[in-house]
C-alpha cells in the first residue's frame, strides 16, 4: 500500500468538510522535507536532537575562511539528508557563499548580505529517478 505524500500546511478545514488533504508528488515532498532539514536547528526537535543541520549555529560565527565554512555546512547537510531523507540515495550536497551588496538610493543605504546557495541533488529510491533541489538563503545583514 503506497503512504500518500500530503502537501503541507495541511488544511484542516477540507477534513471537517469530509475530505481528504491534498497529496503531491514524491519529488516535492522531498523538498519540502530537505527545506525542514535546513530550516531546524540541531536540539530543536525534542525526539531528534541532532535533527537538522549547523546553519543556525554558523550564521553567527565570524566566518574567517568561506571555503572552511561552506565545507562546514556541507557535510552538516550531508549527515542530515543521508541519515533523515531515505527516500534519496547518491546524495550530493553543494554549498557556496557569494556576498550580495545592495544600495537603497531613497534611504542611502548600502546593505552587504552573505547570500548562501544550496544544492542538493541524488536518486529516488523509488523510481531511481534523477532528483535536484535548489534553494539560497540570507545570512548576516550588515548596512552601511
Amino acid at each position: 500500500m503506497l503512504i500518500p505524500n500530503y502537501k503541507k500546511p495541511l488544511r484542516l478545514g477540507k477534513v471537517f468538510q469530509g475530505q481528504d488533504f491534498d497529496v503531491q508528488d514524491v519529488g516535492a515532498s522531498i523538498s519540502q522535507y530537505i527545506e525542514l532539514i535546513i530550516f531546524t536547528r540541531h536540539g530543536e526537535h525534542r525526539f531528534r536532537p541532532d535533527f537538522g543541520c549547523e546553519i543556525w549555529d554558523l550564521d553567527f560565527e565570524l566566518i574567517i575562511s568561506e571555503s572552511i565554512w561552506e565545507e562546514k555546512l556541507r557535510q552538516s547537510l550531508l549527515r542530515s539528508i543521508s541519515r533523515y531523507e531515505q527516500r534519496l540515495y547518491d546524495i550530493q550536497v553543494d554549498v557556496h557563499i557569494k556576498e550580495v551588496n545592495k544600495f537603497y538610493p531613497l534611504r542611502n543605504v548600502n546593505e552587504i548580505k552573505k547570500k548562501v546557495e544550496i544544492t542538493v541533488s541524488g536518486k529516488m529510491q523509488e523510481t531511481g529517478e534523477y532528483y535536484r533541489f535548489a534553494t539560497s538563503l540570507y545570512l548576516s545583514p550588515l548596512s552601511a
